[in-house]
């Protein structure tokens, strides 16, 4: 026997074991599907955990050859984020995290209710049906899985309602603590007091900073159990469906971060553009520039200003097209072979409409993980670069290398 029969016939017992009996009577376009879902697919997942971890490595092995400025003690603010974070909000993460959790059990109810109402309120042939030592007849049975249902995705957004108000609660008040204690340190800064790029950081960079103080640790559990719970639902209707949902999954972890990496190296120029147009408009209100060169050089900034938010608007446009794309992929393989399993008697027509309904919700936690993954390091820099706004003598310390050139700041 060839290696190459050895892998088919491992393939069929595999397929076997999660319950498809995948033999010669099934169509032959139905082998390349099985193929690429239990075979392809968990391979390029593989590769991908396995660079991320390497690169990961890698990079805290570069630490000891890259130095960037370590920024002074600002009074009320620790150097690291999280620990700033954390020191203010402690108890509101805690009970975010609880209504994150609580938001899990009440998604899967919303999944499962479709299917019931399609198997056993509209296909089912057998009524009165009992449950409970109740009788209830078709439509009956049709209202009170409707209302379940209602009840269910009102919970689900009461939920998201209430925890959205109390985010942006957290938010704002960090960022008016964050604010305070930067506008206190320069106010006692004679040194800082000269730089009118103060006014820019308090306005607008610190906004982003304040944004992701209530995400920093509700974010990932919140999306991550939802994705986790989706991923579950599409498993117990059927392991094969479940599977497919991750087929174009390894290519959005390799090309999208990568792709956003370029958007936030952009953003951090935007924000540099934003900065030095700020000073040559203070100098020119101090009289420092005459009115001909401060013009020109004010040109200068617009014009580079709206090349580099050309840049980025074809690029994050481009990155939803082919999120979007992707993403379409996946129901191509749930109308395929979920359509002929249900044709087969393998699963319920409910069940496939479930699933299907499943997935139209299972890309926008993974798009939030994303945008959480990228924002992350952004806003770390951002965090970094304000308070290294106060540093006089800035002390070298030894960092993580990034593709990314670090945001520098102007001095007047």
């Amino acid at each position: 026997m060839t290696l190459l029969d050895r892998y088919h016939d491992l393939l069929h017992d595999f397929t076997a074991f999660v319950g498809y009996q995948y033999d010669e009577t099934a169509p032959d376009w139905i082998h390349p599907f099985i193929h690429v879902i239990f075979v392809v697919v968990p391979a390029m997942l593989v590769s991908v955990v396995l660079y991320l971890t390497i690169t990961g490595i890698l990079r805290r092995l570069s630490r000891k050859n890259v130095y960037v400025p370590q920024p002074e003690t600002v009074r009320g603010l620790d150097t690291s984020l999280f620990k700033t974070v954390l020191q203010y909000t402690r108890k509101q993460q805690v009970l975010m995290i609880l209504l994150s959790l609580v938001a899990m059990p009440i998604l899967y109810v919303t999944l499962e209710l479709p299917k019931q109402i399609v198997n056993n309120a509209l296909n089912a042939e057998r009524f009165p049906l009992e449950f409970f030592g109740y009788g209830f007849d078709q439509v009956t049975l049709l209202m009170v899985l409707s209302g379940l249902y209602l009840m269910a995705i009102s919970l689900n957004g009461l939920n998201k309602y209430v925890l959205n108000v109390f985010k942006g609660y957290v938010a704002e008040r960090f960022l008016r603590r964050f604010r305070l204690l930067i506008y206190r340190q320069w106010r006692n800064d004679v040194e800082a007091q000269k730089q009118s790029e103060i006014i820019p950081i308090l306005a607008q960079e610190v906004e982003p900073v304040g944004g992701f103080a209530a995400d920093v640790i509700t974010l990932p559990i919140l999306q991550g159990g939802t994705l986790l719970t989706i991923l579950l639902f599409m498993f117990m209707q059927d392991p094969v469906l479940g599977a497919a949902a991750l087929t174009v999954l390894p290519i959005q972890l390799i090309l999208l971060p990568r792709l956003q990496r370029r958007v936030n190296i952009l953003s951090r120029k935007r924000i540099k553009e934003v900065r030095l147009l700020g000073k040559q408009l203070s100098d020119q209100l101090s009289a420092e520039q005459s009115c001909h060169s401060g013009f020109e050089q004010a040109g200068k900034n617009f014009r580079e200003l709206e090349v580099v938010r050309r840049q980025i608007f074809r690029l994050k446009f481009f990155i939803k097209a082919l999120n979007n794309f992707l993403t379409a992929i996946t129901p191509f393989l749930f109308y395929s072979l979920g359509g002929y399993f249900v044709i087969e008697g393998r699963i319920s027509l409910g069940a496939l409409v479930a699933v299907l309904a499943a997935h139209k919700d299972f890309s926008a936690p993974l798009k939030e993980l994303f945008r959480y993954y990228q924002t992350l390091e952004d806003t770390r820099i951002r965090y970094h670069e304000i308070t290294l706004f106060f540093s006089k003598n800035p002390r070298p310390i030894k960092v993580v290398k990034v593709r990314e050139p670090s945001l520098t700041m102007l001095r007047g």
